[in-house]
């Protein structure tokens, strides 16, 4: 009996790992005009460049309890046991949707094996949660330890990013119409990061510029007093942007290759183009 480990999209989780891991992914939606957008169509460069012209940005939702009721009876079905790792229950719906399906299954097939964990983040800080639970799955260890491995791993990631502006926060309501109009005639460029499961704010700049230099400072300061496992820079839209950013912020702290990942779409929409990273420290932060 081995443990599989479930996930949705918004883990930003590269092909490869997938499959070298035998991560089952359930998909986040998109909606456009009430039709759902397949996940191929959300990844190809040209959807970012359709937002700006829609009227209204699209509609995302998580997946359904049957969605995950399908992926956890397979894995039971076949013997092995259930890790789900996911976004944030601060930030969607996911969880209550994953554990509405375990209690489904288990009532199905009372000895089904299957746990649901909180990221209590999204995009790639929460892929290296699922990813420290694949691993541990993959060499293994019981359910347990591998849920284990998953909860640890968010006591050791941060996530910073800054949109380049505040309009899409704008559009999809997180932010009122008049504090938009006043932060982008200001100029404000805000520092976001996900902290106790939600998306806060870390701090703001009068620039982009200002707003990296802002964000090295504080990756800077966590790496200086509690070492550095792993790091990565993820964007929505330029791609350009990360690169610089990778060249002008997180190389000249990490020395060493620094992947860069986009955002899933499902997170990217909501905050427009953007760029942060994402890392991993030595010692616990939290």
């Amino acid at each position: 009996m081995a443990v599989r480990i479930v996930t949705d999209s918004a883990s930003s989780i590269s092909d490869a790992d997938i499959e070298r891991l035998s991560i089952t992914t359930i998909p986040l939606l998109v909606f456009v005009d009430g039709r759902a957008i397949p996940e191929e169509q959300l990844r190809a460069p040209d959807f970012f460049m359709k937002l700006a012209d829609m009227p209204a940005l699209p509609r995302t939702s998580q997946p359904s309890p049957e969605e995950f009721a399908e992926a956890f009876r397979r894995i039971v079905d076949g013997g092995d046991e259930v890790l789900a790792v996911l976004i944030s229950a601060g930030m969607s719906g996911t969880v209550q949707s994953a554990s509405l399906a375990a209690a489904m299954v288990r009532s199905e097939r009372p000895d089904a094996h299957i746990e649901v964990v909180d990221s209590r983040s999204n995009s790639l800080e929460e892929g290296f949660a699922v990813l420290a639970a694949a691993e541990a799955a993959a060499s293994g260890k019981p359910l347990a330890e591998c849920a284990r491995a998953a909860t640890e791993m968010t006591r050791r990631t941060r996530f910073f990013f800054t949109p380049r502006s505040l309009e899409y926060l704008r559009r999809g309501g997180r932010i009122s119409a008049a504090a938009g109009l006043l932060g982008v005639a200001l100029r404000i460029a805000p520092i976001l990061t996900a902290e106790k499961g939600a998306t806060g704010v870390a701090g703001a700049a009068r620039n982009s510029h200002m707003a990296w230099k802002r964000i090295g400072a504080l990756m800077r300061r966590d790496v200086e007093k509690f070492g550095l496992r792993q790091a990565a820079v993820q964007f929505f839209g330029n791609g350009g942007d990360a690169e610089r950013f990778v060249a002008e912020v997180v190389a000249p702290i990490v020395e060493r290759v620094v992947p860069v990942v986009p955002l899933h779409p499902v997170v990217g929409l909501h905050v427009g183009p953007a760029v942060g990273v994402v890392y991993e420290t030595e010692r616990p932060m939290r």
